[in-house]
């Protein structure tokens, strides 16, 4: 802006940060200040300015943050007062503090450090990009505390820790003059190290990590509940105490002193950020009077305590409490209140990228969306994409080698599959067409095995096609236990497709859409997907054509969120548990000291359990360099990285789009996707190519790194499948939905939510997820391909469904199958 623009500027336009400054320095003035400014303007006849204006300034004294200076700025400003008239004045002040505030600084930031709530151990940039008439200068403040090495555009934590927290600014200087950035809060959260990585959201919703704890306490004591949620920007809190939103309780801790009974009830706490919310859990404060504790199992009276002093009455109610502290862990609290686990653990595999059927989008989102639900519901979670036969095979082994008694097992799997005979296939990505069982892993099959390890609770979650492939006429021969802790939740009815939704970017297929919004509730897991199918049914793209299917043999109120009540761990299962841990830890960041005396810091961050990603950025330059760039070379051939996706100045360049915005900014970023073929540890080069301002030509140094096996390529997933490894056919006669029923208060359905037909019809909203033309069974069906419409080839019609005989049988089971089939109940939306 020019100096006449500005100098026609009305005063009550000046930048904040501008009016802050002149006002301070009016305020402080004594024989200078807003008075003086005052005696001038009155005298001055183009504006007015009363002895009752003054004395309503100086009022603003007794405000809190009132200024004098600014009530009298904005009745001058009121009246038409310009830049250039307050410049006028303020020379015959003689006030050059106060014109010193009024020239323009010639800076200009373009981007303010914005706020965030991080994790402690992770790496956390704050960046503050500006532009001068001249060479600009920075230097970063915690609150009035110059922050020690910070003349750079970033402040860098690596890693973070919970004394960083506080409060940030950036000082720009530019010559003589100088402004400041926004504040921006950083809220360290202290989170014990959980197996498997936690990335930063990056589409601005919240990932809670800490939740507030159920606590039963006594009257007069004081009550303090947490929650904490990651995000960026800082999330914001509400706490609320049955449903209704507690007044000033905006923090992320809340706490009562001098408890009444009053204060029992349900606590939750809303988090929101930016325009995403999501909910802590609900749990349940309960204030005991000291007369009698009125829990089963255990009663304790004071009365005999009354007459004692003060001293031993506290001494008593202490005792009393330890007394109840230990009551709340024993075996007997566990059994009254809501069922718990052992430990909770969930494979999520999304297959996307396959060889030789169509390829997907929605797997990524869908896995990436659940991988961070299920974290803040304590499950240990490992997340894959894009497995090959041998590699999923070889995902669940290891997966199950972390179940053992009463553990909560979770298997979420998006991608192409099909049903036959009652038995779920999911397809790999190497898969040939057409495929068969041989070249596929059976759900029920892994469930038999889950069942050996007397799990807690077995849920399977499949996104994926039903429908038949009459390529494959195996008959499954192996039998089910009898359990009542079995939910199978399918994104759509038997003999139909399940669909995501087309789009030009990354969205969420139909089931993770509706299932997302619903799984943090505390519900029991049937229950929670019921609510699920009834938001799909209401849905009008899919209504008709996807239905929620719901098979349950649970007979015990378990939910996802239940507490975890570790049970006592065998040695082969701590090994398991270490080593899973160990295979999601990240490499260490490393700093890479070139002789030309270039330093690159390198970093890292996880997409996905097998997916990396490696970004590097310039911490030194000598000054005689015009320019150095840092490029990643001699990746290993079995990672497969297409070199023009590598060094990329964005994410997006490489392929990834969900990290994008909690990563940092000015990096060269490579992807590296399927870590698990990893047959080595992972080295590579980095080549620092540097232009020398007296060179023409560019100068090469070269540095070899090493960062050892990463995340699930410490699993060996690539290894040979075992010949007994989920067992090749994947035989057995029964599924949950067939299993013979044990007891009748067994939770025993069969949902089917709405109408579902198997003859399908064009949508311009839908893409059908299914398995490839000429492998799936239909009649004039479509499938909606980037933006594209055409039929399926016309394949005849099945015939008729031959029985399923087991290898072994009895009377006895026949007896038992009949049972449980005609206890089936059929549940139909209205």
């Amino acid at each position: 802006m020019s100096d006449m623009n500005e100098n026609s500027l009305n005063i009550n336009f000046l930048k904040e940060s501008a009016l802050k400054r002149l006002c301070e320095a009016l305020d402080k003035a004594n024989n200078k200040g807003w008075r003086k400014l005052g005696e001038i303007v009155k005298n001055d006849k183009r504006f007015k300015m009363s002895v009752d204006d003054m004395d309503m300034c100086s009022l603003k004294v007794l405000e809190l943050d009132g200024s004098p200076s600014r009530a009298m700025l904005k009745l001058m400003g009121d009246q038409g007062c310009v830049v250039g008239d307050l410049t006028e004045f303020l020379q015959m002040m003689g006030h050059t503090d106060a014109l010193q505030c009024l020239k323009p600084s010639g800076i200009q930031i373009l981007v303010q450090p914005q706020s965030a709530a991080v994790i402690a151990g992770h790496n956390l940039r704050l960046s503050c990009c500006a532009v001068g008439s001249s060479p600009i200068q920075f230097q970063w403040f915690r609150k009035t505390e110059e922050v020690p090495h910070s003349s750079s555009p970033d402040l860098v934590f690596s890693p973070v820790q919970v004394k960083d927290a506080g409060f940030y600014i950036c000082r720009v200087n530019c010559g003589n003059t100088c402004v400041f950035s926004h504040w921006a809060q950083v809220d360290v959260l202290d989170v014990p190290p959980r197996c498997g990585f936690v990335s930063q959201p990056s589409d601005g919703r919240p990932r809670v990590l800490i939740q507030p704890n159920p606590q039963r306490l006594f009257v007069g004591d004081s009550l303090f509940l947490e929650c904490g949620a990651i995000g960026r920007p800082i999330p914001q809190y509400q706490w609320y105490k049955n449903g209704m939103p507690i007044k000033k309780a905006t923090k992320r801790k809340y706490s009562v002193q001098g408890l009444m009974p009053e204060h029992q009830g349900r606590y939750r706490c809303e988090i929101c950020c930016n325009s995403e919310r999501t909910w802590s859990n609900e749990v349940d404060v309960v204030v005991e009077s000291h007369s009698e504790m009125k829990n089963p199992g255990i009663s304790i009276h004071i009365s005999e305590a009354m007459e004692c002093s003060e001293e031993l009455v506290w001494q008593n109610k202490r005792r009393f409490q330890i007394l109840f502290d230990d009551f709340l862990t024993s075996e007997q609290y566990y059994s009254l209140e809501k069922p718990y686990a052992t430990d909770k653990v969930a494979l999520l595999i999304g297959n996307l990228t396959y060889r030789n059927h169509p390829q997907l989008k929605a797997p990524m989102v869908d896995v990436y969306d659940l991988t961070n639900l299920l974290r803040q519901l304590n499950f240990k979670v490992v997340s894959l994409l894009d497995l090959t036969e041998s590699e999923m095979r070889n995902a669940v082994e290891e997966f199950l080698s972390l179940l053992h008694k009463g553990v909560y097992g979770l298997l979420y799997y998006a991608g192409h599959g099909y049903e036959n005979f009652g038995h779920s296939f999911m397809v790999p990505v190497d898969a040939p067409n057409p495929y068969r069982s041989a070249n596929c892993l059976c759900v029920q099959s892994i469930l038999k095995l889950m069942q050996e390890k007397e799990t807690g609770l077995n849920v399977f979650l499949l996104d994926m096609c039903r429908k038949r492939n009459l390529h494959d006429d195996v008959m499954p021969n192996v039998m089910l236990k009898v359990t009542a802790n079995i939910v199978f939740g399918y994104a759509t009815c038997q003999d139909a497709e399940a669909f995501e939704l087309s789009s030009s970017g990354f969205t969420n297929g139909v089931f993770i859409k509706f299932l997302k919004g619903r799984l943090l509730e505390d519900e029991k897991i049937t229950v929670l997907l019921d609510s699920v199918a009834e938001d799909m049914g209401q849905f009008d793209p899919t209504k008709g054509k996807q239905a929620l299917e719901i098979r349950s043999s649970l007979s015990e109120r378990r939910s996802l969120t239940d507490p975890i009540r570790p049970g006592e761990y065998s040695h082969p299962a701590q090994a398991h548990n270490l080593h899973w841990c160990k295979a999601h830890e990240l490499p260490e960041s490393k700093i890479l000291d070139f002789e030309c005396g270039v330093q690159i810091k390198m970093d890292f961050a996880a997409e996905f359990s097998n997916v990396l990603v490696i970004y590097t950025s310039i911490v030194k330059k000598p000054e005689e360099m015009a320019s150095c760039r840092a490029h990643i070379t001699n990746l290993p051939l079995e990672l497969d990285v297409d070199p023009k996706l590598m060094n990329k100045e964005t994410l997006e360049e490489t392929g990834s789009f969900l990290l994008t915005g909690s990563l940092p900014q000015h990096c060269l970023y490579t992807r590296l996707s399927s870590i698990q073929k990893l047959r080595d540890e992972l080295a590579f080069t980095v080549c620092l190519q540097v232009q020398f301002s007296s060179l023409e030509d560019l100068v090469q140094w070269n540095m070899d790194v090493n960062i050892g096996k990463p995340l699930t390529a410490k699993l060996d997933l690539n290894r040979p499948t075992r010949k007994n490894s989920c067992q090749l056919t994947c035989p057995m006669p029964h599924s949950p939905s067939t299993s013979p029923s044990h007891s009748p208060s067994s939770d025993r359905r069969f949902h089917s939510h709405g109408p579902c037909f198997s003859q399908m019809h064009a949508n311009p909203y839908l893409n059908v997820c299914e398995p490839p033309c000429g492998a799936i069974g239909g009649h004039g069906e479509f499938r909606m391909c980037n933006d594209y419409t055409y039929p399926c080839d016309n394949v005849p019609g099945s015939p008729s469904t031959p029985l399923s005989i087991p290898i072994e049988t009895t009377d006895d089971v026949d007896d038992m199958q009949n049972e449980f089939m005609n206890s089936l109940q059929f549940y139909n939306n209205p």
